[in-house]
């Protein structure tokens, strides 16, 4: 085994090394580039004083302690408090719905991975924030990143961690200090975070189940077998009418039966189940959302633009509305299936009020999710006219050429995105 590690070529021992973090992680080699892995390796070596890449590969095969350092120098810990906001405000109303149950035990949600904490600490502040006491809920949140978990719990964030023009959160909840914000104990004590894997066999054994989990822009980074695995993992953590949150291009490339969970984010689902080759809701425990209208999907016998007499339904004309008041009713109406109301609402809005990237990508994922792939690749383009780094329009526009089989153009745009992402952890 030594005399052969010896003989094989640098590019190979990279290749091997990939293929070792794709067994580990789940890690779809493409989605960040043998160079980006190359990197992590030399590192690696450099910080323990090893020349040999044979050697080193070796090393990690053999020694989890060094295996878990080169995935630390391979994970994107990156995000940022109250990242799509729509989608907190829909967790928020979810999650006070079950609270105000009768005899109901604390709502239990969990994120992973969490990254530096950035997303759990957002749901405990708004769920605070909303009144419900700390007694009411509880959160897991889990990473295969030590360095992010110590990260998380020290709750020290820079300026990079606050990018929504509504900031009022931090003064309600952090401190200044030498130019750091420092997060409050009260929200620091409703967050619990783990070390873990969802490739671990054992990781469902370890951990009861949710009401919610978040899951954002960790499947588009695994192999189509890791993704099987995940999903069939959240799948037996989330109870029956529970509520799973994804990022923006992942939703499509499920395999299970899920269904839009409706109101306020076109990326938050719920389980399905098959019966007589249809496709319902499985929506029995979980009272409806009274804090909203009943939004009731259009029949394929009713033309898309009719809307119910007997149903609240959102404003179809754009033309008055903000750019936050659109992104949100449209995926009101995408959520109730009303894809074309959808879309017409945008097309609205960017006439009177020209474009914009948020626009152009609900509009790209709104034709994703009818199978018009051509527009749908055409608004992501517009998207990156607008806004050049925006992973998540990268990301989609690599999944659109991973279907069309074009894996040249699905690695560039997942390297762009990879770009796009260190960028903006480093700004």
């Amino acid at each position: 085994m030594t005399s052969l590690h010896k003989t094989t070529s640098p590019a190979s021992e990279i290749s091997t090394a990939a293929d070792l973090l794709q067994q580990w992680i789940g890690l779809d080699p493409s989605t960040i580039g043998l160079a980006a892995i190359d990197r992590a390796v030399r590192i690696r070596m450099e910080s323990i004083g090893q020349s040999s890449q044979s050697d080193f590969v070796a090393l990690v095969r053999s020694n989890t302690m060094e295996r878990d350092r080169l995935v630390e120098e391979i994970v994107v810990a990156e995000s940022w408090f109250f990242r799509d906001v729509q989608v907190f405000d829909f967790v928020r109303r979810f999650a006070i719905t079950l609270a105000s149950m009768p005899h109901r035990t604390p709502v239990r949600i969990l994120c992973v991975p969490c990254a530096a904490g950035e997303e759990p600490y957002s749901v405990a502040m708004d769920l605070l924030d909303a009144g419900l006491s700390a007694d009411q809920f509880t959160i897991d949140a889990i990473d295969v990143s030590q360095r992010a978990l110590e990260r998380a719990a020290q709750a020290r964030y820079s300026p990079n961690a606050f990018r929504n023009a509504d900031l009022a959160f931090r003064d309600r909840w952090f401190l200044r200090e030498r130019g750091v914000c420092v997060l409050n104990d009260a929200v620091k004590a409703c967050v619990h975070f783990f070390w873990g894997n969802l490739l671990d066999k054992v990781f469902q054994t370890q951990h009861p189940s949710y009401d919610i989990i978040f899951c954002r822009n960790l499947l588009i980074y695994l192999t189509s077998q890791a993704r099987w695995r995940v999903e069939q993992t959240l799948d037996t953590l989330l109870v029956p009418d529970g509520l799973l949150i994804l990022g923006a291009a992942e939703p499509a490339i499920l395999k299970g039966e899920w269904l839009p969970a409706g109101a306020a984010s076109v990326f938050a689902i719920r389980r399905g189940v098959r019966v007589a080759d249809k496709t319902i809701s499985r929506r029995h425990s979980v009272p409806t959302d009274t804090s909203q209208p009943s939004i009731r999907p259009t029949t394929p016998s009713v033309p898309p633009a009719v809307v119910n007499a007997d149903a609240a339904q959102p404003h179809i004309q754009a033309s008055n509305q903000t750019l936050e008041s659109v992104l949100h009713e449209a995926g009101v109406l995408a959520n109730s299936h009303r894809y074309a109301d959808a879309l017409a609402m945008c097309h609205t809005h960017e006439t009177k009020n020209g474009p914009s990237p948020e626009l152009f990508f609900l509009m790209g994922i709104l034709h994703q999710s009818v199978g018009d792939l051509d527009r749908a690749e055409g608004c992501f383009h517009k998207t990156l006219y607008l806004d050049g780094f925006h992973e998540e329009a990268l990301l989609s526009l690599a999944l659109l050429a991973s279907q069309r089989g074009d894996t040249r153009m699905a690695e560039k745009y997942r390297l762009s995105a990879a770009r796009a992402f260190a960028r903006k952890a480093s700004s």
